[in-house]
């Protein structure tokens, strides 16, 4: 068996439901030291992504007079839909939140607000522990509305498809890609030798996802009850009614995932059953450290999202005793695909992320860990301005949220192109092209996390294509 099958079938290998549910270790690959990527200290990434493409002009909205009326104009239907809601609209001119961004100068008098419904970020953006970075998605290159509409520039791949947009964001690349930016940073800070337990490097609580997929770096799984396990050994009463519970079936069956006492000649066998074994050694690690955490004062919401950044603020609360100083986190929220009832079904959304994010941050604050984790979203794509009756449709360019006590809070970064059809950002429909790219993005949180440029550039292949440093975190 050549070693270059062997090596594909262990990357391929996540996808196994045992290896997937519990994450695999780098088998094949030693890592190699002497990476200039600092790594004093600990430091965590936080993507919460937004599924089915959260509508940016619904989130940022305008404040200013010219800036509510033309917007109202365009989006008569929808703001109609708000007003028949219980309770009246929240997107009234005179109940939006404003942001009053420090600077709110450059956009010539345009003001900026959340809806009511992210009421916990508004409060971290006025307190400056959050930002908003406007209008960005994925690009090749720098592009503008005649490049777009001559086709003369470079475009990403399959535009406006949910699945391909999530993994271009998570990629840079249409579905099938196999490897994301937050395991390729992952992989920079292995080989800087940051974590003494490779497995708890790159973590997820959302499921399987290509963004925490790296070249060495695979996802570690938890759940809201401690790590991931596999199913048969939770199915105490394999041997029938009168043996329920039974310490020794859970032996046996331990025995037999693990394979103790076999000795495999076929690479491929002795690769799954050493993978299942530190699997099964990082699940008691990860729920031994777990079960010996104090409850947190903070009161998580119950809700998906609450529940996933609750598991990951476990996480971070056990950092010491999984050996970790740099760790990349993913959750996710799903429900913005609104073509339409926008209105009766965005808003419970909205207030998701905001209690979630809220009480995140308030837990980081709990444990004096808000300096060191920042917390960023990321989407699909974000919608058109354009509606279609009560909802809108697939857009491009979206606006997203950085929160965390590093970030530069309480400012607006990128751009927000005003709030009209036709103009230079505009592909069509109120539909934004990217003023920035999603590499640029990455590249600000990469700086922060503690990759050098050069590492920068090896993980984000097409960075060099954009020349401004955002430096919001």
């Amino acid at each position: 068996m050549s070693a270059f099958n062997r090596r594909r079938f262990l990357k391929g290998a996540g996808g196994l439901g045992l290896i997937g549910a519990s994450g695999l270790a780098t088998a094949m690959t030693s890592f190699q030291t002497a990476m200039a990527a600092e790594t004093t200290g600990y430091k965590a990434l936080v993507c919460v992504f937004f599924k089915g493409g959260l509508d940016n002009h619904d989130t940022i909205l305008p404040v200013d007079q010219t800036s509510y009326d033309l917007y109202s104009d365009i989006r008569s239907p929808i703001l109609n839909g708000y007003n028949n809601i219980s309770g009246g609209s929240t997107r009234a001119r005179d109940r939006i939140l404003p942001l009053d961004a420090a600077d709110e100068a450059r956009f010539n008098g345009r003001k900026f607000g959340l809806p009511e419904e992210l009421s916990e970020i508004h409060d971290l953006f006025t307190r400056g522990k959050a930002a908003v970075v406007g209008n960005v998605g994925p690009l090749i290159e720098p592009t503008t509305r005649q490049q777009y509409r001559d086709r003369s520039v470079r475009l990403p791949g399959r535009l406006f498809s949910h699945n391909d947009q999530q993994s271009t964001w998570m990629a840079s690349a249409p579905e099938g890609a196999r490897e994301g930016w937050g395991g390729r940073f992952a992989d920079v800070m292995l080989q800087s030798g940051a974590n003494s337990t490779p497995l708890f490097t790159a973590i997820s609580a959302a499921g399987n996802e290509v963004f925490l997929v790296g070249r060495d770096a695979r996802q570690y799984q938890a759940g809201s009850g401690g790590a991931l396990t596999i199913r048969d050994l939770e199915q105490r009463n394999l041997l029938g009614s009168g043996r329920n519970n039974s310490d020794e079936i859970q032996g046996v069956l331990n025995e037999h995932f693990r394979s103790l006492g076999t000795e495999r000649t076929n690479l491929f066998e002795r690769d799954v059953v050493n993978a299942t074994r530190r699997a099964l050694d990082a699940n008691e690690t990860y729920n031994t450290a777990r079960d010996g955490l104090s409850d947190f004062v903070t009161a998580f919401p119950d809700t998906r999202l609450g529940g996933q950044l609750r598991t990951v603020a476990e996480t971070i609360a056990i950092r010491d005793a999984l050996g970790a100083r740099r760790q990349v986190f993913f959750v996710s929220i799903g429900g913005f695909d609104t073509h339409d009832s926008q209105p009766t079904r965005l808003p419970g959304r909205q207030r998701e992320i905001s209690g979630g994010v809220g009480a995140f941050y308030a837990a980081m604050e709990e444990l004096g860990m808000e300096n060191d984790v920042t917390l960023f979203t990321a989407s699909d794509f974000g919608r058109t301005l354009q509606v279609n009756g009560d909802g809108s449709d697939h857009g491009w360019g979206s606006h997203h949220f950085v929160v965390g006590g590093s970030v530069n809070g309480g400012n607006i970064f990128g751009d927000l192109p005003q709030y009209a059809l036709d103009h230079d950002q505009d592909s069509g429909r109120g539909r934004l092209i990217p003023s920035t790219s999603v590499e640029q993005y990455a590249a600000s949180l990469g700086r922060w996390f503690g990759l050098n440029e050069d590492e920068l550039a090896a993980s984000l292949p097409g960075l060099s294509a954009f020349q401004t440093d955002l430096a919001f975190v």
